[in-house]
């Protein structure tokens, strides 16, 4: 079995083929998908995505990148469905330092609003660190009490280790399958295997094999294949191991 730690489903990417998109991923071993969101417009959509099976559980939150869509009470509106939904986590939250013209101080804002959050709810966090990771350590820490995934993360081992001390995996996806990312590959093929979770990410960052084409959760396989080749294990090891992870982090059942 295999768990998708990160999958956003609800895009439009999706909209003519999703319950195919879901059957592949069931036919490829990935039995369950964490769904996380990107803005309050997007939430009712989301939760009508994760409605379509069993194996989907969705993530409420506010993106960095999405700032734009962002108002005034949004995070107020975001207490009140971690409240009445009971989603698995809070995310895609984090600091995006890559893309031009996104406010840090706004960005700030709402993520230590979120962190918060999580830890009121004592829900994990999905976080996006984009050219970041030494922000996000420090809000981390700032705001205490917290757990979760830095997903597709790109970051030194140094700064891997202060996070699984924080209390927090990396979510490893496409990117490792390149054999240009030398330092993700040297990091998945070494670290502690139990913070590691695997990820998609689709639609986007899709693996070496289906280069500039739509991402899917059936790809899943693929990441667990090249993860397992460079650790020098049959892929069920990775398999297994990365699927307690992500049960045990989000309370899968």
């Amino acid at each position: 079995m295999l768990v998708d730690s990160h999958c956003h489903l609800d895009a439009i990417e999706f909209d003519a083929d999703r319950a195919a998109v879901i059957a592949r991923a069931r036919a490829a071993g990935v039995r369950m998908q964490v769904l996380p969101a990107t803005h309050a417009g997007a939430w009712p959509g989301l939760r009508e995505a994760a409605a379509l099976d069993d194996g989907l559980y969705p993530a409420y939150g506010l993106h960095p990148t999405f700032l734009a869509h962002h108002r005034p009470g949004h995070l107020e509106q975001l207490r009140t469905w971690l409240a009445r939904e009971r989603p698995v986590a809070v995310g895609e939250c984090g600091l995006d330092y890559f893309v031009e013209g996104l406010d840090p101080a706004q960005q700030a804002h709402w993520f230590d609003g979120q962190l918060q959050l999580a830890r009121e709810f004592d829900l994990p966090v999905i976080v996006h660190a984009r050219r970041a990771v030494d922000a996000v350590i420090a809000a981390i820490r700032r705001i205490g009490g917290l757990r979760g995934v830095v997903h597709s993360f790109s970051g030194s081992r140094q700064q891997a280790e202060v996070l699984w001390r924080e209390g927090f995996l990396l979510g490893l996806g496409g990117p490792v399958t390149y054999e240009r990312a030398q330092r993700l590959r040297r990091l998945a093929a070494d670290m502690p295997i139990e913070h590691l979770l695997l990820e998609t990410d689709a639609p986007d960052q899709p693996d070496a094999g289906l280069r500039g084409q739509r991402n899917e959760p059936a790809r899943l396989a693929v990441v667990c294949a090249t993860i397992a080749a460079l650790r020098g294990v049959d892929d069920h090891v990775v398999a297994e191991a990365t699927s307690a992870n992500a049960r045990r982090l989000f309370a899968l059942d």
